[in-house]
């Protein structure tokens, strides 16, 4: 749980840092970028490790997982925040534990218990109702881009858990990046010459942290800990994560957090005791 904590504040600064790079990138060369980064970055700790290619069993869900969290969900989240805020686009997170859990459920054919899923649902109405009400409660364009995100990162948290019962996690997430590498750097020579690019200390800051803190040692304390714990209980300690967002928005953004923040807060912690006290 260390290790998922750990991943979750990692993850509670991606859509922070993905609003300071778009303020130099595009979205299509923000994303592409931060895939071949850390692409290149996983590939140097692979070779140093001398780690061998994965068993043609574990292709599968290697491609499963990059497609999620590395291509999806940083592509289609950029592409909300360019009309969304980031208090909305935290709704996401809020329901990316209960949509973890279910999809892992369909794809292991586990059956996590009932109290398990009350608590589970408990944490993400509050998460959700608490993002809505500091965005104002009115949906954003990029909707349809946040729910798209939702499910794709789902699909790859539990393929990228899962595998990392078999693998260890720096080779589950090394290999989804490096196997992402020819088409995102294809990626990037199209979005560089048709997307300006205006280099500031925040677009940069904001691409690194997405870079080394997003994508990979996020990804990799993330699937350790999933590895361990199970996929299902280790995804509802991001219940956490939209409020997390949410004070790193008041402290780099700007934005103005409301009363209900503890209360919220409060609640949220309430339901990952619940989650990690039943059994699934």
């Amino acid at each position: 749980m260390g290790l998922a904590v750990l991943g979750v504040v990692f993850f509670s600064l991606t859509f922070p840092a993905t609003d300071w790079a778009l303020e130099g990138f595009g979205p299509w060369t923000a994303t592409t970028l931060r895939v071949v980064l850390a692409g290149l970055v996983a590939g140097a700790a692979l070779a140093v490790r001398r780690v061998p290619l994965p068993a043609r069993r574990h292709w599968t869900g290697l491609a499963l997982a990059a497609s999620g969290v590395v291509i999806g969900f940083p592509l289609l989240t950029t592409l909300a925040l360019r009309t969304s805020t980031t208090s909305h686009a935290a709704v996401v997170v809020g329901l990316l534990p209960l949509t973890t859990a279910v999809y892992s459920s369909l794809r292991t054919g586990s059956r996590p218990s009932p109290a398990f899923w009350a608590a589970a649902l408990a944490g993400a109405a509050v998460v959700v109702a608490f993002a809505l009400y500091q965005s104002g409660g009115a949906p954003s364009t990029g909707d349809l881009f946040l729910c798209g995100a939702l499910l794709v990162c789902a699909a790859g948290y539990a393929e990228g858990g899962r595998l990392a019962r078999e693998l260890p996690a720096l080779e589950v997430i090394g290999w989804a990046l490096v196997g992402c590498l020819p088409l995102a750097a294809a990626g990037a020579a199209v979005a560089l010459a048709h997307e300006p690019v205006a280099l500031s200390g925040h677009a940069v800051t904001g691409l690194a942290w997405n870079v080394l803190g997003s994508q990979f040692l996020g990804l990799l304390f993330w699937y350790r800990a999933m590895g361990l714990a199970g996929v299902a209980s280790t995804s509802q300690v991001q219940l956490a994560q939209p409020l997390l967002t949410l004070v790193w928005a008041v402290f780099l953004l700007g934005e103005h957090l409301t009363p209900a923040a503890p209360a919220a807060a409060l609640a949220v912690l309430v339901c990952i005791v619940v989650v990690q006290r039943t059994r699934t």
